[in-house]
């Protein structure tokens, strides 16, 4: 089946992801530097500023912030075998972040910088999914594999993506850059870029895209 127009070759920005590998794949060290980068981004997500208070308080106050700090941790950890014994204190801070928020993102998954996490609970991403940045998650969502017919695998997702309460993303589907996923919506085909899909299942009803929906970002 081919895939829908504007959706083929999304230029995602986790197309050369650092740290853990994936099966198969050679494991590159993440840098420190990358992983900053990647904090700077999501924390701007949130604030509007960075810097080391605004870093402070919304690691303590807001729980999305604080899932998707550990999550980048533990994949800088884990990409080297000498910050291993580090790896083990920050995967058991992620572990509690994940049962006590009800986020269960695993950090070998492919995000983007600029994550936001706008309500917590009943979050779940397959580990294979990919995520591009400046991706918008609402409480309720699943990205999940399908493991047979021909949506057989996982979803990859561009950039500056809204995904709303309740959305569901299973199987292999494609969503274009700027696309917002309504509330309660299950995408079971492609979506084109700029597209707002919205229904049982998910339709395009309109080509305005996330604009309003997704802010603040840094790239």
């Amino acid at each position: 089946m081919a895939r829908s127009a504007g959706v083929s070759s999304i230029p995602l920005s986790v197309a050369k992801p650092g740290g853990v590998a994936k099966p198969g794949a050679a494991a590159e060290p993440m840098r420190f530097s990358e992983l900053k980068f990647l904090l700077r981004c999501d924390l701007y997500r949130y604030e509007g500023r960075q810097g080391l208070s605004a870093l402070l308080r919304t690691l303590r106050s807001n729980p999305g912030f604080k899932y998707t700090f550990w999550m980048r941790v533990c994949r800088y950890l884990r990409s080297s075998p000498i910050r291993y014994p580090l790896f083990v204190v920050a995967q058991s801070l992620l572990d509690r972040c994940k049962y006590k928020f009800g986020i269960s993102i695993p950090f070998t998954t492919q995000i983007g910088e600029g994550l936001y996490i706008g309500h917590f609970g009943s979050i779940v991403v397959n580990e294979l999914a990919v995520i591009g940045k400046n991706c918008n998650l609402s409480h309720d969502v699943t990205i999940g594999q399908a493991n047979r017919g021909k949506r057989k695998g996982y979803p990859v997702i561009g950039n500056n993506v809204y995904i709303g309460p309740g959305a569901k993303l299973v199987g292999s589907v494609t969503l274009g850059n700027n696309v917002a996923v309504g509330a309660n919506c299950v995408v079971t085909r492609d979506v084109p870029e700029n597209g707002v899909v919205a229904g049982v299942p998910g339709r395009v009803i309109s080509r305005q895209g996330s604009a309003d929906y997704v802010n603040r970002t840094l790239t």
